[in-house]
């Protein structure tokens, strides 16, 4: 592992780097446009930065930005906190978040519709309002902000994450979280996990004998076995089988998780390989058509969303799940701190008939979301050098130990959680982030290679998820943003198609029997061929070359 800056260092700036900024205020040579929150005109920070500059530096007069974050479920508010508070301090950046209180593409699209974006916006790489706003000139090229306010920024970003999200037009207009890039796999190794699990609740998995699930058989028993064992949970009827939410394009549980426990290649011999269409995935949507059948599909997984979802995972009433295992960590300790047997554990789910090991997506250089500045901006230099503080890895220090002496000091010659912060965010994640704020609370930029050398080591009831994983996951970047977006004929055709999957799948699910099923799976088909199927495949097919040759210069 590449060795870390020191503490001492991080805070060991040049005092020359100061001065310049000192004598640099009064000869002026860049111009800071915009206001700060309020109409006040920006302080004055005309001034010349290099690559080692801390721009971040040069204004710390107050300023709020509004942030807006494509996820209804992110609970949190800047300044509740201690961290948020120390950054507000340290940087003079208050930060108001928006968050969708319903459908999520509905209010993007309705912000988007609008011409009105706030300051910041964070969403999924692979939603298409991504390439709306590009297209329609709604965010601001980071690059160019870069150069005419803060060349900090090639500093401490990734030259290969910039170059895949270079666009056509030769700008980057989002920085992403949670990227990994061929290189960070080969420094990284395995500190590098997957967050895709298949969980059983551990204390009705023992009392039905700890079946073995990889086979089609021996799954529905273990549900059926479940199920007539643990029929109430608190008086609330047993969920056998839980998953993420159905949308308007399906479900990611029953898709990409499902498709990748059971190993189903994504290319063969250089071509994009048709994942829904492996005779292996079909069977396993057989088998799952056969729950339903069997009683073993509750009818709460076809209307709930999130927050019923995590309510019911509280309360453990799923028996088993195909989810990621960060997204339970509160229930989770919930569910641990009540009855620690009565917890999720991860184990080996569906699998092929082969029964070759699951290949499960680890974090790819695209990463997880994108982080995107508005044209609106209120202060483009304010914005640009805030963006690098949080890139940099000062910034990722401060969101992940938050203030020294409140969240975290130096023990034992490490940097580490003070015991009452690492207590509660073992015991209760929810407290710790409204309380301390710290370990990744706000993620929009978190890098997630630089985190492990810092981490606590993974304690119960969240390790064992955590080592199921370990060499598990895998590098999927090649196969990142290979779909088409916004309006092009392509895109048109790929929403379409998106779309009548995610009617198809419920239909399959709700069939009455196998040929039921086979008939609908064969309407699907010739309804997807008619869709323009193939024109969207040669599409992704061309982008996927295209990936391959990117990543290929990146190791080189």
């Amino acid at each position: 592992m590449v060795k870390q800056p020191t503490l001492k260092q991080l805070l060991l700036l040049p005092l020359a780097a100061a001065l310049v900024f000192t004598a640099a205020c009064s000869s002026n040579s860049t111009t800071n446009e915009g206001a700060t929150n309020g109409g006040t005109p920006a302080a004055s920070t005309e001034v010349k930065l290099t690559q080692e500059d801390k721009g971040w530096e040069v204004d710390k007069s107050p300023i709020t930005f509004d942030w807006y974050i494509n996820f209804s479920w992110f609970p949190n508010k800047w300044g509740v906190d201690d961290t948020s508070k120390y950054i507000t301090e340290k940087t003079g950046v208050d930060i108001n978040f928006i968050v969708p209180a319903g459908n999520e593409a509905e209010k993007m699209n309705t912000m988007i519709a609008s011409g009105s974006l706030p300051d910041f916006i964070t969403l999924g790489w692979f939603e298409d309002a991504v390439k709306k706003m590009i297209e329609g000139d709604m965010v601001l090229p980071l690059n160019e902000l870069a150069d005419q306010y803060d060349p900090y920024f090639y500093k401490v970003t990734d030259p290969a994450k910039l170059a895949w999200y270079k666009q056509e037009d030769g700008h980057i207009y989002g920085y992403p979280n949670a990227s990994s890039s061929p290189k960070d796999y080969e420094k990284f190794g395995d500190s590098i996990t997957s967050t895709q699990t298949f969980l059983v609740r551990k204390d009705m998995y023992e009392a039905i004998g700890s079946p073995d699930m990889r086979t089609t058989e021996g799954f529905l028993q273990a549900l059926a076995a479940a199920k007539a064992k643990f029929p109430d949970i608190n008086g609330q009827p047993l969920i056998p089988l839980g998953m993420y939410d159905f949308n308007e394009k399906g479900n990611s549980s029953l898709q990409a998780y499902l498709q990748n426990f059971l190993a189903i290649p994504y290319e063969k011999d250089g071509q994009l390989y048709d994942r829904d269409t492996d005779a292996e995935y079909v069977k396993w949507l057989k088998t799952m058509r056969q729950a339903n059948e069997n009683g073993l599909l509750s009818k709460d997984i076809f209307i709930d969303k999130r927050p019923q979802m995590e309510e019911k995972i509280a309360q453990g009433r799923y028996f088993a799940m195909l989810y990621s295992r960060s997204d339970l960590a509160n229930q989770q300790n919930a569910l641990f701190a009540n009855d620690p047997n009565s917890i999720y554990i991860a184990v080996d789910g569906p699998a092929n008939a082969s029964q070759a090991q699951a290949t499960l997506a680890g974090p790819s250089i695209s990463g997880w979301t994108v982080t995107l500045i508005s044209k609106n901006v209120k202060d483009k230099a304010r914005a640009i050098r805030f963006l690098d503080y949080l890139i940099s890895e000062e910034g990722q220090r401060d969101m992940f130990f938050g203030r020294q002496g409140v969240t975290w000091d130096t023990i034992d010659g490490k940097d580490q959680f003070l015991p009452d912060a690492l207590e509660l965010l073992n015991s209760d994640r929810g407290a710790f982030d409204k309380k301390y704020g710290a370990s990744h609370t706000f993620w929009m930029l978190m890098d997630t290679n630089l985190t492990p050398e810092w981490s606590p080591p993974a304690v119960e009831p969240f390790k064992q998820m955590e080592d199921w994983t370990r060499g598990k996951a895998l590098s999927l970047s090649q196969f990142d943003q290979l779909d088409p977006t916004g309006a092009s004929e392509e895109g048109i055709m790929k929403t379409k198609l998106d779309h009548e999957f995610g009617k198809a799948l419920p239909r399959l699910l709700l069939a009455k029997s196998d040929a039921e099923f086979d008939s609908l799976w064969q309407e699907y088909l010739n309804k997807r061929d008619s869709l323009g199927f193939a024109t969207v495949q040669a599409y992704k097919q061309k982008k996927y070359e295209e990936n391959v040759a990117k990543l290929a210069a990146f190791i080189n």
